[in-house]
């Protein structure tokens, strides 16, 4: 009975102790991070855009009329 224990501990201590999944977490971290950064400067990216075409309209409405 002490032994099949002893195998069952020592079992989860090796699942406790493995590190292969870490790397899966962290990359997906990363990668949502990043997804995060692109979308905010996107947002920033066409307000900057939107405006500068609303100026560039305004001055070719002025030349036509």
């Amino acid at each position: 009975m002490n032994t099949m224990l002893l195998n069952v501990y020592v079992k989860f201590q090796n699942l406790a102790n493995r590190e292969e999944g870490q790397d899966l977490v962290e990359y997906a971290l990363v990668v949502a991070l990043i997804a995060f950064g692109a979308t905010a400067g996107m947002q920033a990216l066409a307000t900057g855009l939107n405006s500068a075409f609303e100026g560039i309209s305004a001055t070719l409405g002025s030349y036509i009329s």
